[in-house]
């Protein structure tokens, strides 16, 4: 298999990571890439009966923030946006939070840190 060169495909390759790791840690996952107008998530995955919507960043270093400091405030508006119109389907809305999954270093074997509850959906705000 051919190592991806686009942003576009290591973009899909880091999801497909991220998503691995966090189905052997007991995530199922319910969508991938889900757009809407205004935004999109990466991954929509239940554990339990919380509904986890989760941003995947990689960046090969960590200047300029590393791949965190990648999700500022109109990052975290657009997810909760997705969110909001994907919810909509729901008569009851389910208990959700935002996950960040963030990936550094080599693209074939990369640091993973899964952030739980990396932001609050009522304000959008990075949780300290």
């Amino acid at each position: 298999m051919t190592a991806p060169t686009t942003t576009k495909d290591v973009g899909q390759s880091m999801e497909l990571a991220a998503c691995h790791y966090l189905q052997q840690r007991g995530l199922q996952l319910i969508e991938r890439n889900y757009r809407t107008k205004g935004g999109e998530i990466d991954l929509i995955m239940r554990l339990g009966t919380t509904l986890v919507f989760v941003e995947v960043r990689y960046r090969a270093g960590i200047a300029h923030g590393g791949p965190t400091g990648s999700i500022g405030a109109e990052k975290r508006r657009r997810l909760l946006h997705a969110a909001t119109t994907y919810l909509m389907q729901f008569a009851a809305q389910p208990t959700c939070r935002f996950d960040v999954v963030s990936m550094s270093g080599p693209r074939a074997a990369p640091d993973i840190h899964w952030i739980e509850a990396a932001f609050d959906a009522t304000a959008g705000q990075w949780r300290p």
